[in-house]
């Protein structure tokens, strides 16, 4: 159950796991676009919990496994891609920009993401993805606030 967690399914295990995942978040985001998930606070809020916490666990069990931030453990690319979207009215431009900032914090790691991956287990694989979340979702509110998305 872990493996599969991790992996998102076996996304993992596909050529460009990370990225693929990332896309497919977005994918789901926008075909539950009507319903606002990443904008109504409540629910927001505990699917970003429940996505943190379970890939935590399911990356910290993995590890004795597959290693230290196995290519394969994908769901810390879902959840920095949920965090980047979270509280964004999703739109198509806006999925795309989010995503190309997020892959791009996600991939060169500047301003303490790197640092991140130093935590033991399954922190340490989840929150370098969550900081590049974070920062990409700073971004895209900052261009919502400009009207420039």
């Amino acid at each position: 159950m872990f493996k599969v967690i991790a992996s998102v399914a076996g996304i993992g295990y596909v050529k460009g796991g990370g990225t693929v995942a990332a896309a497919l978040c977005c994918l789901a985001l926008y075909l539950g676009r009507p319903y606002g998930p990443t904008t109504n606070l409540l629910p927001a809020s505990l699917l970003t919990a429940a996505l943190l916490g379970a890939g935590t666990w399911a990356a910290d069990r993995v590890e004795p496994d597959w290693g230290k931030d196995s290519y394969r453990v994908v769901i810390d690319e879902v959840a920095g891609m949920w965090v980047s979207l979270l509280f964004v009215p999703i739109t198509m431009p806006r999925l795309l920009v989010g995503l190309v900032l997020f892959r791009f914090f996600d991939i060169t790691k500047p301003l303490y993401i790197r640092n991140m991956e130093k935590l033991p287990g399954g922190a340490g694989v989840m929150l370098d993805d969550v900081l590049a979340g974070i920062y990409a979702n700073v971004l895209m509110q900052t261009g919502i606030y400009f009207n420039l998305l």
